[in-house]
């Protein structure tokens, strides 16, 4: 059923923001050398790697690693890339995950690949087992201000507690945080 929710979700959200797809991928293009997507390699779910795209926030010469784990994360960022983090339209082309079946809507952040003690500790709680979300109860519950053993916490209370209603609290939740731009620290 969740994967249905998925698909149908992201078939209408992907029709629904297709004209604000196009200009942010053309606006990322205009203001900054490179790709307007960057595709990341992400862990999914029972940890297969897979690329994960985002809108380009970052020059292209950044290191990839977790934004929190650079020294000065903003010296990275192009012209527009605050505005596409704080808006979360750098998120967009992750419908693209959730339609391929990547991702779901709702779950544990993906984590970057080289993210070893986050992954390590999610698969001890066997959090590694469900797919990763474009949002989940650790973005609404602190997103970038947690420490990954707080994060992974969370996850691991998703997982006990999945539900299509919780899932809809998670999402209404998301809503009204990018609305306020709660959480986030880049």
């Amino acid at each position: 059923m969740k994967r249905c929710f998925d698909l149908l979700l992201a078939v209408c959200a992907s029709l629904i923001l297709l004209l604000p797809v196009l200009i942010t991928a053309l606006c990322v293009k205009l203001t900054s050398r490179g790709p307007a997507v960057y595709w990341s390699d992400r862990v999914g779910r029972n940890n297969v790697i897979f690329k994960m795209p985002k809108f380009r926030s970052m020059r292209i010469d950044t290191p990839a690693v977790a934004t929190h784990l650079l020294s000065n994360p903003d010296q990275y960022l192009t012209p527009i890339g605050s505005f596409l983090r704080k808006s979360s339209l750098d998120e967009l082309p992750q419908l693209w995950s959730i339609l391929n079946g990547d991702m779901s809507f709702v779950g544990p952040r993906p984590a970057l690949y080289n993210q070893h003690d986050l992954i390590a500790l999610r698969t001890e709680k066997n959090v590694h087992t469900i797919p990763p979300g474009l949002t989940g109860w650790a973005q609404v519950n602190g997103r970038d201000e947690l420490p990954i053993p707080v994060k992974v916490e969370l996850d691991a209370y998703y997982l006990q507690h999945q539900s299509f209603l919780l899932d809809m609290r998670i999402l209404l939740m998301t809503f009204f945080k990018v609305l306020r731009r709660d959480g986030i620290t880049h």
